[in-house]
């Protein structure tokens, strides 16, 4: 059986080898079958360790996937095959000296988030290219049933195929127009690995590297607002990552988290951020966010929660993004700063038809009814979130939460 460390190097390698296969084959779909099947037979020529460059290696064996592939292809369509170029290497492919953005993940993101493609299938499908995300888990993400999320991906591919879209980096005048599905791509990705507090599931790696590509596009685009927003929200969100998870492994929400524990240089970090990005003179949605996550984080200072002051940034927060997310956590922050009835009333008004698969709207939920004394109804909005399978700190937190109601 491949040990963890192999594995660790194939998920590390695949924006490196998708990227140059794109670029090699120019489509999308042959890349990420080839790399899967390159991944598989990793799984066998590594018995007990990844080879001094899993890269290099899985590019070979990706490559040659690919290009047998279009060769079976050429043959069913009865044309004839070219011989193939030498081999780049993924270094040669994707780290040329003259590259704008000095990352290969970040590189490819910047490819995909290409703007003849619309903004969500932009993002989604440069989750499921670049990030590897399952087309079930991109749903949830932007709470649509799997098949319309897969109806999206297929499309956008085609639209890439169409169009003729070039798979190469642009230069820095085209950022811009790209900017935006780049920051959401990052933001989502980040917030499928805060879901999971113990970092145990399958994007457990997504904390670290967006941490680290969002502090990467503030340097690059040191006059954006909302690139530098994004990374002050980052770092204010994993600066609580020590205090997260209690003695047993349980979730710990915010206001309940030992602020003892809680990172001081990235607070620091990310209120200069933050201090830098409102020196831009235009306000955002991810610098409202950043806010809120200030707000918990100025509890070192007060020693209380300022709920009353969120309830309000919540406010501009729909205003500027009208989502059921926002809804939901604002319902949340009212439920803290006026009472569980004030907050239930809030969530009463949220529209719930793509909620029904979202694990925080049932927690939310059970967490107001059981602040309000509504038992039943708290044990069963309890029961409906641990149905749909949360992560083992989330899981632990719940059942313990559903318990205490006896």
């Amino acid at each position: 059986m491949i040990d963890a460390q192999a594995a660790q190097a194939i998920v590390a390698a695949r924006p490196r080898v998708v990227a140059a296969l794109a670029a090699r084959m120019r489509d999308l779909d042959l890349a990420e079958d080839a790399f899967a099947e390159a991944s598989a037979s990793a799984l066998v020529a590594w018995p007990h360790q990844a080879p001094r460059d899993p890269a290099a290696w899985l590019w070979r064996a990706a490559l040659r996937k690919a290009l047998d592939a279009k060769r079976r292809a050429a043959v069913r369509e009865r044309a004839v095959v070219d011989a193939p170029e030498p081999a780049p290497t993924p270094e040669e492919a994707l780290m040329a000296a003259d590259q704008p953005i000095p990352d290969e993940r970040l590189r490819l993101i910047f490819v995909c988030c290409h703007p003849a493609i619309g903004p969500e299938a932009r993002v989604a499908l440069t989750l499921k290219v670049v990030c590897g995300l399952s087309t079930e888990r991109l749903a949830r993400a932007f709470l649509v049933a799997e098949p319309a999320m897969l109806q999206r991906i297929t499309r956008a591919k085609k639209k890439i195929a169409q169009a003729g879209v070039p798979f190469e980096v642009p230069g820095p005048a085209a950022w811009p127009e790209r900017m935006e599905a780049v920051l959401a791509t990052l933001e989502i990705a980040y917030a499928q690995a805060y879901e999971d507090a113990a970092l145990a599931g399958e994007t457990a790696g997504f904390a670290a590297e967006v941490l680290r590509l969002s502090g990467l596009l503030a340097e690059l685009v040191p006059d954006d607002p909302e690139a530098l927003a994004l990374a002050a929200l980052v770092r204010y969100a994993e600066a609580r990552r020590p205090a997260r998870l209690d003695a047993a492994g349980a979730m710990v929400p915010p206001a309940e988290q030992d602020m003892t524990l809680w990172r001081r240089d990235l607070v620091a970090e990310g209120a200069r951020l933050l201090d830098r990005a409102a020196d831009q003179g235009r306000s955002g949605p991810r610098q409202i966010l950043a806010a809120i996550h200030g707000a918990h984080l100025s509890r070192i200072e007060t020693g209380l929660t300022p709920w009353a002051d969120i309830v309000r940034l919540y406010d501009i927060l729909l205003a500027l993004r009208p989502t059921p997310v926002t809804a939901v956590n604002r319902a949340v922050a009212v439920g803290e700063a006026s009472g569980p009835e004030q907050g239930l009333a809030a969530l009463a008004e949220v529209a719930t038809d793509r909620l029904a698969d979202w694990l925080p709207w049932h927690a939310a939920r059970a967490a107001l009814f059981a602040a309000a004394g509504r038992t039943a109804e708290a044990r069963a909005a309890y029961d409906a979130a641990l149905a749909l399978k949360p992560p083992p700190a989330e899981r632990l937190y719940l059942e313990r939460r559903r318990h205490a109601l006896a």
